[in-house]
């Protein structure tokens, strides 16, 4: 389960940073949907950390509201584990 949370977590920082990449140059980016997957399978830390090392998201509500519901979650699932 650890190195799940790890791996997930990595990919969806990097995502974080691709799609701020995207949008800096004006290409197609990654859907939010794909974005709030990402959180919601595991990697709410990843894309907390995304949304502040790269600044992308952080005007959104819906993205924290996402990230930290599913990264609460996510510890009390591995907490009464």
């Amino acid at each position: 389960m650890l190195i799940y949370l790890i791996i997930i977590n990595t990919l969806t920082f990097i995502i974080y940073g691709v799609d701020k990449f995207l949008a800096f140059k004006h290409y197609y980016r990654i859907s939010e949907r794909l974005l709030y997957l990402f959180s919601i399978f595991g990697g709410a830390l990843g894309a907390l950390l995304g949304m502040f090392c790269f600044r992308h998201k952080t005007l959104k509500l819906k993205f924290y509201l996402v990230n930290i519901i599913s990264l609460i979650l996510w510890i009390l699932m591995l907490y009464n584990r």
